[in-house]
């Protein structure tokens, strides 16, 4: 049955995911990550590959870029490497796939999108001997996110809605999560310095990809849109031909079309320091095509309000411990919602976009 490729903690699903890369009879290299999970489990970011390892084609599938988003991008690969005509197809086309599971794998034990550094790993991917990008609208709004106390008071709550409605929705959602650098405690924090998982997934794309003439890549995500639905988001540079080419290879004639940060048609605001960068950095030689799949779950202002109130149960370790379980328990449902209807959708839109990327890495 597809529920049970899901998990209801990363323990589970790291479990799930080696048991299912081992039974379809591939290696599993694990890199282990510096720190311990909420169960005082191991921390991994866990690499499988299906294929000829010398392939010029290759389609990366991976999770938990943003932590408390693995179980979305967890079940799927798990579901996946179950899949045995799904892994055929892609054998036929002579396309490798590599999943890679659990980036931030801190996020995904602790039930954070961040890493253990605070970061949100996809506003990380800098050259950080240059200066870094400025959001002055995020230094106007974090003294208003973060009150003393939690939940905010009807006085906070008045002073975020004036600032929305004097800006727009819009503008704050650029506003608190295009990324900033300046409040290292704060949202959509971008770092100073490449991750760990900065670190780790580069080390992988350029292990893995070197031999690769072409490659895709599906980055599973969840925390906009409508609920259930399956954004494609473009994940490339702002250039009409890279553009052009992922929306011939995942547009499914106007039903689920290929969106785009930087012509507005996204739900995505237009964001700094993407993950994508590092593939044409380490894999240099091949022809790069990559969206991100981004699921929905609760409406917008929902889900930055679980956001904070995560980060401020963060800067506020000593709070009372039902209020501590309550604000993960929210921030899980933000990103995650448990239900098989749920899970049936993303499922069918991920593996029609797989099949997707193969016919189009091989045509």
């Amino acid at each position: 049955m597809l529920d049970t490729a899901f998990s209801s903690t990363y323990a589970e699903a790291r479990q799930k995911f080696i048991a299912a890369a081992q039974a379809a009879g591939l290696l599993v290299e694990s890199k282990l990550h510096p720190e311990r999970g909420s169960q005082g489990e191991d921390l991994a970011m866990d690499v499988a590959r299906d294929g000829d390892p010398s392939a010029s084609k290759l389609l990366v599938l991976s999770s938990a870029c943003h932590g408390v988003e693995g179980f979305c991008g967890s079940g799927i690969q798990v579901a996946a490497l179950r899949d045995d005509a799904w892994r055929q197809a892609a054998r036929d086309r002579g396309v490798a796939v590599l999943y890679v599971h659990a980036l931030n794998p801190y996020g995904f034990s602790h039930l954070r999108r961040t890493t253990h550094e605070n970061v949100d790993l996809n506003r990380n991917f800098h050259d950080f001997s240059q200066p870094l990008p400025a959001n002055p609208g995020y230094g106007e709004l974090h003294p208003l996110l973060f009150p003393d106390q939690w939940p905010p008071d009807a006085g906070n709550e008045q002073q975020v809605q004036a600032w929305i409605a004097r800006n727009g929705q819009a503008a704050f959602q650029a506003a608190a999560s295009s990324g900033q650098h300046e409040f290292p405690r704060g949202m959509y924090f971008g770092g100073t310095e490449a991750t760990w998982s900065n670190r780790t997934l580069r080390e992988v794309l350029s292990t893995h990809g070197r031999r690769a003439g072409r490659l895709a890549w599906i980055d599973f995500h969840t925390g906009l849109g409508p609920d259930g639905v399956g954004e494609r988001i473009y994940a490339g540079p702002d250039e009409p031909t890279q553009l052009a080419r992922a929306r011939a290879w995942w547009d499914g004639g106007g039903r689920t079309p290929v969106t785009s940060i930087y012509d507005g048609s996204s739900t995505s605001a237009k964001l700094t320091g993407m993950m994508w960068s590092a593939a044409p950095q380490e894999c240099p030689q091949a022809q790069y095509t990559g969206i991100a799949l981004e699921y929905g779950t609760q409406p917008l202002l929902q889900v930055l309000q679980a956001l904070r109130a995560e980060h401020w149960l963060h800067q506020h370790p000593d709070a009372p411990a039902d209020v501590a379980k309550q604000i993960k328990q929210q921030m899980r449902d933000a990103f995650y919602t448990d239900t098989p209807e749920w899970r049936a959708r993303i499922w069918q839109q991920a593996r029609e976009a797989m099949l997707q990327a193969v016919d189009s890495l091989a045509s």
